[in-house]
């Protein structure tokens, strides 16, 4: 069977509340953008610049996506915390973002940076939360329903696991060490 390039740690599932996932998601989010950095290093410009996979973004796009992508979560979970639930949240439109001039020209270390930055923040909000908090909603416009923030949780711990893989996954077939 052919590994599908796309979901190289498999689809998002979600997960019933317990406190073990609880602990490893808040890993994941709190270490997400030391992982990210570890995928990139070394990488040439000639490699940044290289698909993921065929059709798929190139490495420094992914990178800017995952910190526009995470912004947009942080702000999300600070919606669902203190406006009167469930509070609709925005979408946008992550390919035409992938395009413009910030993710194809700038340099991955910004998107780092604001990475380091605002996971920290992001953690120090999350690590403390309830499952009763975790159980609050927004409303997600383009999917039509609600989330809890347990669900979304889940869904951004993924999320940076699944695009650091893009670029491990890709690394280990190009044999860049």
């Amino acid at each position: 069977m052919q590994e599908d390039l796309r979901y190289p740690i498999g689809k998002y599932e979600p997960q019933p509340f317990s406190q073990k996932q609880l602990e490893q998601w808040l890993l994941d989010i709190k270490y997400l953008p030391q992982h990210l950095e570890n995928a990139v290093v070394n990488l040439d410009a000639a490699q940044l610049d290289t698909p993921y996979r065929e059709g798929g973004w190139m490495v420094k796009q992914v990178v800017h996506h995952v910190a526009d992508s995470h912004m947009n979560a942080y702000i999300r979970f600070k919606l669902g915390l203190t406006e009167e639930s469930p509070v609709t949240i925005r979408p946008y439109d992550e390919v035409q973002w992938a395009q413009l001039k910030d993710s194809l020209e700038l340099p991955i270390n910004l998107s780092l940076t604001i990475l380091h930055a605002m996971h920290t923040r992001w953690y120090h909000i999350l690590k403390d939360l309830t499952e009763t908090d975790l159980q609050r909603t927004v409303f997600h416009p383009e999917h039509k329903k609600e989330m809890t923030l347990w669900y979304l949780l889940g869904s951004y711990a993924w999320h940076g696991r699944h695009h650091t893989a893009h670029i491990t996954s890709l690394r280990e077939r190009m044999k860049w060490g």
